[in-house]
């Protein structure tokens, strides 16, 4: 029998060793998904229509704005299905909530709460103090100020460009009327024209005026796309029409 010594004093042996333990620790993750019928639930509304959409051009604007804040370091977007955090979250996630982020923000640490449920928990108003100074609403947060979410204008010079490149990897943003009408078939109408590559700018406009998140309607800022993210999270399933074994056999 090979001694352990052997194999830690032995690179090459080691190498391969380690390898080896890799690749069998991955095939046993990865086969059994080409095994099963589906990972990804299907969640329809009243209407028959798919209820979790990609995101509009703000709100995935601000999702960037999230991302390059370094937001999710201390807040997951992940609720697992145990009691302790349905009770203080809500629902535990699906899988089809995350489908169409790119990457997704689940995480691990929670040095802040989870945010995947966290739309419309919060008015709009209360976000924008919140992230411009938050001991000012929670005494006891150690989140830093974010006060330049205010001040600085929303750039959105690339807003097509960054749908595009969304739409490559399978987010289905619309650029022919054939996918326009695929998208009205899954989506509905309504969100099929924000899902247009070719109306992104008038769609981002239009729902920043009409949702005017950071409560200056002179401005579109970073902190109109931040919040608009944030008020969308959790929002596209309405757990109280679905009965709850409905999604168990995708667990």
């Amino acid at each position: 029998m090979m001694k352990h010594e052997s194999i830690e004093t032995n690179a090459g042996l080691l190498i391969v060793l380690t390898l080896a333990a890799i690749s069998i620790g991955g095939l046993v993750e990865i086969v059994p998904l080409f095994h099963i019928e589906g990972t990804v639930e299907s969640v329809k509304n009243a209407e028959g229509k798919d209820s979790v959409r990609p995101y509009t051009a703000l709100e995935q604007l601000g999702r960037d704005i999230y991302t390059r804040e370094g937001c999710y370091n201390c807040h997951s977007q992940m609720i697992r299905p145990f009691r302790d955090e349905a009770l203080r979250y809500g629902h535990y996630s699906l899988a089809a909530e995350s489908q169409y982020d790119h990457p997704f923000q689940w995480g691990s640490k929670r040095t802040g709460p989870d945010l995947a449920r966290v739309g419309g928990k919060y008015s709009s108003a209360w976000h924008v103090q919140h992230l411009n100074q938050p001991t000012s609403v929670v005494p006891e947060s150690i989140m830093p100020n974010y006060p330049w979410l205010l001040e600085t204008d929303l750039d959105y010079s690339d807003l097509q460009g960054k749908m595009k490149a969304l739409k490559k990897v399978g987010v289905p943003y619309s650029l022919t009327k054939e996918e326009y009408a695929a998208n009205t078939d899954q989506f509905g109408e309504d969100v099929a024209k924000l899902l247009d590559i070719n109306r992104a700018e008038t769609n981002m406009v239009e729902q920043a005026k009409k949702g005017n998140y950071d409560k200056n309607p002179a401005k579109l800022s970073e902190m109109d796309a931040l919040v608009a993210y944030l008020q969308v999270l959790g929002t596209m399933v309405d757990f109280s029409k679905h009965d709850e074994a409905e999604f168990v056999q995708f667990r």
